[in-house]
C-alpha cells in the first residue's frame, strides 16, 4: 500500500495546489472519481490493451453523477493516460487529508445500526466536535450488526457506544 501512496502523493498535491480557489468543489468530484475508480471491473476494463484512453474516460464520465468540469476532465484524462487509474482512490484520500489539514478539520465516520437524519447528525457532530476537540466532517455508514448506538472513527481514534460493544464488555466481565 505504501507504493500506491507514493504514486498518489504528487497527484494529490498538484490537484490541491491547482484547486486552491475551490477546494470543496474539487473534493466532491475527486471523491466521486475515486469511488468509481475503486471498482474492480472498471480497473479490469481499463487494463485491457484493446481499450483506448478515450473509452475508459467516456465510461467513467458517463458513470459520474455530477457533471465534470473542465478541470476535472483534464485531471481524469491525465490520470488515465499515465496509467494511474488504480491510484485514484488513494489520490482522493490524500487530497481530502490535505484539505482537512488546511481547514483544521478531520473526517469522522459514524457507524449506526439505523439511519440518522440530517438534524440528528448535526447534533451528534456538535457533541463529537467537543469530544474530539476539532471540526469534523461526519458521514454515516449503516451497520445493522451494532444493534443500537453508534461507533465513531476519527482517524485512528474510535468511540464505541454501540449495544454490540457493551454486550462484548459484559461477556468479557462475566467470563473473567
Amino acid at each position: 500500500m505504501a507504493e500506491l501512496a507514493t504514486i498518489a502523493r504528487p497527484y494529490a498535491e498538484a490537484l490541491f495546489k491547482a484547486s486552491a480557489a475551490d477546494l470543496s468543489s474539487a473534493a466532491q468530484w475527486v471523491d466521486e472519481l475515486g469511488t468509481i475508480a475503486g471498482n474492480a471491473q472498471l480497473l479490469q476494463f481499463a487494463d485491457d490493451p484493446k481499450v483506448t484512453v478515450d473509452q475508459v474516460f467516456d465510461l467513467i464520465a458517463s458513470v459520474a453523477k455530477s457533471t465534470l468540469t473542465g478541470h476535472a476532465k483534464n485531471f481524469l484524462r491525465m490520470v488515465i493516460e499515465n496509467g494511474r487509474l488504480s491510484a485514484l482512490p488513494e489520490i482522493a484520500h490524500q487530497f481530502r487529508a490535505l484539505k482537512n489539514a488546511q481547514s483544521g478539520s478531520s473526517d469522522a465516520v459514524v457507524y449506526s445500526a439505523f439511519a440518522i437524519d440530517a438534524g440528528a447528525l448535526q447534533e451528534v457532530s456538535v457533541m463529537l466536535e467537543k469530544r474530539f476537540g476539532r471540526k469534523l466532517n461526519a458521514s454515516v455508514v449503516l451497520q445493522p450488526e451494532l444493534i443500537g448506538g453508534i461507533r465513531v472513527v476519527v482517524g485512528d481514534e474510535v468511540l464505541d457506544t454501540s449495544v454490540k460493544a457493551r454486550l462484548e464488555q459484559m461477556k468479557v466481565a462475566l467470563t473473567a
